[in-house]
């Protein structure tokens, strides 16, 4: 299994330094989507871990709403998936009210104000080994995901902020740790020993040995930091104790310290942002603006492909995957060169999802044969000189989806990066290790990159949150994945399976995955694609199947109410009433 997640690496790593898919994603052959649990229910959660479902659904019942319930899952998930996501992390949210516009928040990390361009170079002036960098206080900005939530409940929550937290608490009081967590624990156990003190002493049993499938699991800690957040609000956590023993645990770290200070908690804001939409066949579809590439990435594939029938070549005709892999190779290209930061770097973002610009792109686009190259393209309004910043960012994340009984729909995608982020534990929560998405190294043929890391900068994200509409205006889908760079590929997947291929969420999730970055071709093994493979090879393709990162979570308009799909990869599943 080792081999086959390092050959994954090899192949879309798209920097010396990067670990797009690491051996630890959650990976393997499709299984058969799970239906049971999918709908139609008038009210529904789906998340990567059934407890953090079961955690939205408890604020459904209680009268809140989809934004109080993604709240409530991404609190518990802090609890139950901690490998994953949490409040030492970051995140993007789309939101679709019932009555009123659409909004997004932008809760991504910030590098704090010791950060410097070349933090991740070596003495040796070369970029770091990954987990090198990634372990200890280097890789650490400053966690956005609280203020992403108190953000969101401000402007459309319902219920009261305290009482969202309660079944989180009651998870850190005592859970059942899962085959996949403790899997994940084994993997992550140099990080979170290399780390620091807190982490080894709550991932690991009296005689050092990683916590196995089965353990009762209590965070006491983290039920305080809860409690604590929930009376006091975000202060509590941005200015307070629990800010102190982030900085604490940044700056004192076994590996990389680093002086994150008071002050760069106490400056985080969570960015309200405009939504990036654009439209596929009669559908519209919106997702998240830079920094994040997912809301220009999803259209891009998806506006590229619309000139080619692809309900009529259907799922099962080595053609629509071919043209799939094309319009994803033209996506990421233009990602890694124009996307950054937009308070520090000019981006294109109107002209990356302008309709001309993306049918000049898809004329590029063959149904018969390879592109020999893809470059990125010269949208309307980018800066006439830019170098690419290629790709560091590495699988892992989770998405949860909620849907209400009264039409309000939401999508968010959470996480702290790699396996357990940095190894950092504070106050009970797993710090992120966001700062390894920037550029190891600042320059690209000796000019300086979009993404490379500066004071109070954003780095660069794949998360893709996104919502489709139809002909009528009406939310029809919200759907977001976990994987690192792959995100982007599964959530266009998954809408056009939806779309073009008339499946259910849920069987649109577990469709099989599909990779294209530069010249390098991936297929989730053990499935259909893998039998294509002579087929993409005539095309002109260099395939390889391998293991991949998938973990999708989604909800879906149907008659009578909302369907929930969760990844059948993982462990994830949809909880309704």
């Amino acid at each position: 299994m080792k081999t086959i997640f390092l050959l994954a690496a090899s192949l879309l790593a798209t920097a010396a330094t990067a670990q797009p898919i690491p051996k630890d994603a959650d990976a393997g052959p499709v299984q058969a989507a799970s239906t049971a649990g999918a709908g139609p229910f008038k009210a529904v959660v789906s998340a990567a871990h059934p407890l953090g479902s079961e955690a939205g659904l408890a604020i459904l019942r209680q009268g809140g709403n989809a934004v109080d319930a993604a709240i409530a899952t991404m609190l518990a998930l802090t609890v139950v998936e901690p490998q994953s996501s949490g409040i030492g992390g970051g995140g993007f949210i789309v939101y679709q009210p019932a009555t009123g516009p659409l909004g997004t928040i932008d809760g991504r990390e910030k590098a704090p104000a010791v950060a410097s361009p070349e933090q991740f170079l070596g003495a040796d002036g070369k970029p770091m080994p990954f987990m090198a960098a990634a372990t200890g206080g280097r890789s650490v900005g400053v966690p956005g995901s609280v203020a992403l939530a108190a953000e969101a409940h401000k402007k459309w929550g319902k219920l009261p902020w305290a009482k969202l937290f309660e079944p989180a608490i009651k998870l850190a009081e005592g859970f059942t740790i899962s085959p996949t967590m403790a899997r994940f624990i084994a993997f992550g156990q140099d990080s979170l020993k290399q780390a620091g003190p807190e982490g080894r002493a709550l991932y690991f049993d009296q005689n050092g040995a990683p916590l196995k499938a089965g353990t009762t699991f209590r965070n006491d800690k983290l039920a305080a930091s809860l409690r604590l957040i929930a009376k006091e609000g975000p202060d509590a956590f941005y200015k307070g104790p629990i800010a102190a023993s982030i900085v604490k645990a940044v700056s004192t770290a076994d590996a990389n310290p680093t002086a994150m200070t008071l002050a760069d908690l106490a400056a985080y804001k969570a960015e309200v942002r405009e939504p990036v939409c654009g439209t596929y066949r009669q559908y519209r579809v919106c997702g998240v603006a830079p920094p994040s590439s997912g809301g220009v990435g999803v259209l891009a594939m998806l506006k590229q492909l619309e000139r080619f029938d692809m309900k009529g070549l259907g799922k099962d005709n080595p053609v629509s995957w071919h043209l799939f892999a094309e319009s994803q190779r033209l996506a990421y290209a233009d990602r890694e060169k124009w996307i950054g930061d937009p308070a520090f770097v000019a981006v294109p973002t109107k002209g990356l999802a302008d309709p001309a610009y993306l049918a000049s792109r898809s004329a590029l686009i063959s149904a018969g044969e390879r592109m020999a190259k893809v470059q990125a393209g010269m949208p309307p309004g980018a800066p006439t000189a830019r170098v690419n910043a290629a790709d560091n960012e590495v699988a892992g994340t989770t998405n949860f989806a909620a849907a209400d009984a009264q039409g309000n729909i939401v999508t968010w995608t959470n996480t702290v990066e790699k396996t357990f982020g940095s190894g950092l534990v504070a106050e009970g929560f797993v710090l992120n290790n966001q700062l390894t998405d920037f550029n190891f190294d600042p320059k690209d043929q000796g000019q300086l990159t979009a993404n490379r890391v500066q004071p109070g900068k954003r780095p660069r994200s794949a998360m893709s949150p996104t919502i489709v509409y139809d002909a009528n205006g009406k939310p029809i889908l919200a759907i977001g994945a976990a994987g690192g760079v792959t995100i982007i590929a599964q959530v266009t997947k998954a809408i056009i399976g939806v779309l073009d291929w008339g499946l259910p969420v849920d069987e649109a999730i577990a469709l099989p995955q599909l990779i294209a970055i530069g010249d390098r071709f991936a297929v989730e093994k053990g499935t259909m694609l893998e039998a294509m493979i002579p087929a993409f090879t005539a095309m002109g393709h260099k395939p390889v199947a391998t293991a991949l990162p998938l973990k999708l979570n989604g909800v879906q308009r149907v008659a009578g109410g909302w369907r929930g799909g969760a990844d059948a990869r993982g462990e994830g599943r949809p909880a309704g009433y």
